[in-house]
């Protein structure tokens, strides 16, 4: 991109450190797990192995998991910065992530069944643009892995089997059905993004962007952050625990938020995400890059 020179490497780097380095929000989540389960237990053998596997990966910079996988991209930019171009410097970054082992190739063609070998092909990596009125770039890529993936899921209330009503008590019901069914299977323990209305398509989008907030944040909306606290409650008292060994520790966090709907439509959408919730920011000011 001519504009920035080195984007295409400041973007090698980006997914390096999502791939390689957990966010320090993240880490002190899973330290504080650590340290509510009981000593020896199997939920606390899982949390020590976790968190070592966390140095060992920072220590020589290897993917944390070998499934490194899907690459979504959200890029924030101003006017007059070109989306084709940075498109094109982004796939390339991804190809050459791959090549350099940040990232495992795990892109498979659907109808074939054949491994791209480089992480690139229809969907692959996932990009988003959005123009705003700042003067920089800010661009935010997560690696979503496919067993977490796996075991989201959507639900349209009412929903009789579940006896899950339109409103927030249906809601909550829905979600902890979720991360019930998901047990062991989601390599937990979890982080659980959810979305409230939209249609099927946005709805499940919106619920898997709640993965960019950090851990330890809070909802602006407070009747939606009293949400978060009774189901991130609620969960953890389900007893499933890391891995599905059991304990105190089943999710590290619930991030939720709403959409408009339809009338004839109430969609509540789950993802969930493994504990290691890899993301990373970059900004672009004045010439110059930051990762955080």
């Amino acid at each position: 991109m001519k504009r920035y020179p080195k984007f295409r490497d400041w973007v090698v780097e980006l997914l390096r450190r999502a791939s390689t380095d957990l966010p320090e929000d993240v880490v002190a989540s899973l330290e504080a797990a650590r340290e509510r389960e009981e000593a020896r237990s199997p939920a606390h053998s899982v949390l020590v192995s976790i968190l070592r596997n966390v140095e060992i990966a920072r220590e020589k910079s290897t993917p944390l998991c070998q499934d490194t996988g899907t690459n979504v991209f959200l890029v924030y930019h101003p006017l007059g910065v070109s989306t084709r171009e940075m498109a094109v410097e982004i796939r390339e970054a991804v190809a050459i992530a791959t090549e350099k082992s940040y990232l495992r190739p795990n892109s498979v063609d659907s109808v074939t069944d054949k491994n791209t070998g480089d992480n690139l092909g229809p969907g692959h990596p996932y990009l988003h643009f959005e123009e705003w009125d700042r003067d920089e770039i800010w661009v935010r890529v997560m690696l979503k892995g496919g067993g977490c993936e796996n075991v989201g899921a959507q639900y349209s209330l009412p929903d009789a089997r579940l006896s899950a009503g339109r409103d927030l008590k249906g809601v909550e019901v829905a979600v902890l059905d979720a991360i019930n069914q998901a047990q062991g299977k989601g390599c937990g323990p979890g982080v659980i993004g959810v979305c409230i209305g939209g249609d099927r398509a946005a709805s499940l989008s919106a619920a898997k962007q709640q993965h960019f907030r950090k851990l330890d944040d809070l909802n602006p909306d407070a009747e939606l952050a009293a949400l978060e606290a009774r189901l991130m409650d609620k969960a953890n008292r389900l007893g499933i625990g890391p891995m599905g060994f059991g304990g105190k520790t089943t999710t590290l966090a619930v991030k939720a938020t709403a959409a408009n709907r339809l009338p004839a439509s109430f969609f509540v959408s789950v993802s969930y995400m493994c504990w290691e919730c890899r993301r990373r920011d970059m900004w672009i000011r004045n010439g110059e890059m930051a990762i955080e």
